[in-house]
């Protein structure tokens, strides 16, 4: 195993791959390398979990709901102690360092004082006592002093523990050092509907425990937004009943069209979220109709040079991801290296479409392992399309090392890694093929037997994805794996 010195960190920024001398930049980085001094301007929008198709995903959908309905129900039943006592256990999630503060990370939007504000307002909130909540986004629309950070620190806090079994995948992944004995914080038990805490494995730094956060699942913006429903939806819906009505808000415009002025608007039927709450209440049908336009619409992942804007680090070095793959000698002895390698420039190139990598997966109760698996989220892509055609909520990932071609040994094992539930759909990397058709017939027979489907990729085919993803052209991308797709179907 191998062993990290811990750089010497000053209160200035430090990442936590500077920290941890990881030796990867944020490119190859599945979670946010965030500063361990302060926060970074983000928020993590609970929609985002939507675009996982993972149980861990699933997990963390399952949790946010119990808990907000456990909290709505007890506001509805007049039992405003026992939403309070469910609030009040909001801390600060200052272990993730995202958020607003531009220094040290103190937790902008939720201590002690705001968790009771927030408390007050969702028990004082028409929106709650009248049943239009229905989940936990819905508050940034109607409900007072709670917006998209709140909402971020309350989804940190109540999905804590897949946090931090994530944690300590990545940490198993990377090469990061954990500690024993270390207090998790505030953990949600969704069976006794309660706040509970234990003691576990986290990785710790001079500002206290580090909970790491999937890079896919951190935003700018939430998708609900206020001022968007208020301005688009319910100002649009009253502006064609005046219009429709002929009321004197209408006015008759020169070129003879009619037009009713957002200002007018706003004099009328009021602004901010108390108007918002009693339009809605008046005109579900309007909540009901941004709902569904919302339903289908997930924001996606922030982009390579997006996060490197927010975080001040890289944007994908690929001349030295690839040449990190090339410069390894095939053979057994340096086939660990070329896995993280094939790894590391992989998750760079189909970073937000794949993500959550795990290295020497284990399956079967640990009787077989794959090198790397990864979660499909794919929205658009190669990947999106195979998931809307084939089963492929994971990939599978072989690395051969080898100097000479692949067999049917490899192909079988890759095959034997797929399932109808994990899908069957995998890469197998090579270094090159001496008869790259006859290794491409054999995934053929693998596809015609309903084995499932490989693409294989050698060292030439590495070096076209990476100037296609140089040139920024996810067009070329996609073309080129359909195109070997396609291979093992017709």
């Amino acid at each position: 195993m191998r062993r990290f010195r811990q750089a010497i960190a000053t209160p200035s920024r430090t990442r936590v791959s500077d920290y941890f001398q990881l030796g990867r930049s944020q490119p190859e980085l599945d979670f946010v390398d965030v500063d361990i001094w302060g926060d970074i301007v983000v928020f993590f929008d609970p929609r985002a979990l939507r675009l996982l198709p993972s149980p861990w995903a699933a997990d963390c959908r399952s949790l946010l709901q119990n808990f907000f309905h456990c909290v709505l129900n007890a506001i509805r039943t007049g039992d405003h102690k026992r939403a309070q006592d469910l609030l009040c256990c909001l801390g600060e999630p200052n272990e993730t360092h995202l958020g607003f503060s531009r220094q040290r990370a103190r937790g902008h939007a939720l201590g002690p004082g705001s968790a009771i504000d927030v408390s007050e307002a969702l028990s004082r909130s028409e929106a709650v006592k009248s049943g239009l909540l229905e989940d936990l986004e819905d508050s940034i629309l109607m409900v007072e002093r709670i917006g998209p950070d709140i909402v971020s620190d309350i989804t940190t806090n109540v999905i804590r523990e897949p946090l931090i079994h994530y944690t300590q995948v990545a940490c198993r992944t990377y090469g990061i050092p954990t500690t024993l004995g270390v207090a998790s914080g505030r953990l949600w038990d969704p069976s006794h509907q309660d706040w509970t805490q234990e003691f576990t494995e986290l990785p710790t730094t001079p500002t206290g425990r580090l909970l790491l956060v999937p890079k896919s699942l951190i935003r700018v913006r939430t998708d609900y937004d206020t001022d968007e429903y208020y301005r688009w939806y319910l100002l649009e819906y009253l502006r064609e009943a005046e219009l429709d009505a002929n009321t004197e808000l209408v006015h008759l415009l020169k070129n003879g069209k009619r037009n009713v002025y957002i200002k007018d608007l706003e004099d009328k039927y009021g602004k901010g979220k108390l108007a918002v709450v009693r339009l809605t209440r008046d005109h579900p049908e309007i909540l009901q109709a941004y709902r569904e336009d919302k339903k289908d619409i997930v924001s996606p992942p922030l982009d390579h040079t997006q996060i490197a804007e927010i975080t001040g680090g890289d944007s994908p070095d690929w001349d030295s991801l690839l040449q990190s793959v090339l410069e390894i000698q095939p053979g057994h002895e340096s086939a660990d290296d070329y896995n993280h390698a094939v790894g590391n420039l992989l998750h760079a190139l189909f970073y937000p479409h794949l993500s959550s990598p795990e290295f020497e997966y284990p399956m079967h109760e640990g009787r077989k392992r794959v090198d790397v698996v990864y979660v499909n989220g794919a929205a658009e892509g190669f990947f999106a399309w195979l998931g809307r055609h084939y089963t492929a909520p994971f990939i599978f990932v072989e690395c051969k090392n080898y100097s000479g071609d692949p067999a049917n040994p490899e192909i079988d094992q890759l095959a034997g890694r797929f399932s109808p539930s994990r899908g069957t759909f995998g890469l197998l990397i090579c270094r090159e093929f001496l008869n790259k058709d006859l290794f491409i017939e054999r995934c053929r027979d693998t596809s015609k037997d309903q084995r499932g489907y490989i693409i294989a990729l050698d060292d030439d085919d590495l070096k076209s994805l990476v100037d296609s993803a140089r040139e920024g052209s996810s067009v070329s991308t996609f073309h080129f794996l359909r195109k070997r797709f396609e291979e093992l179907i017709m």
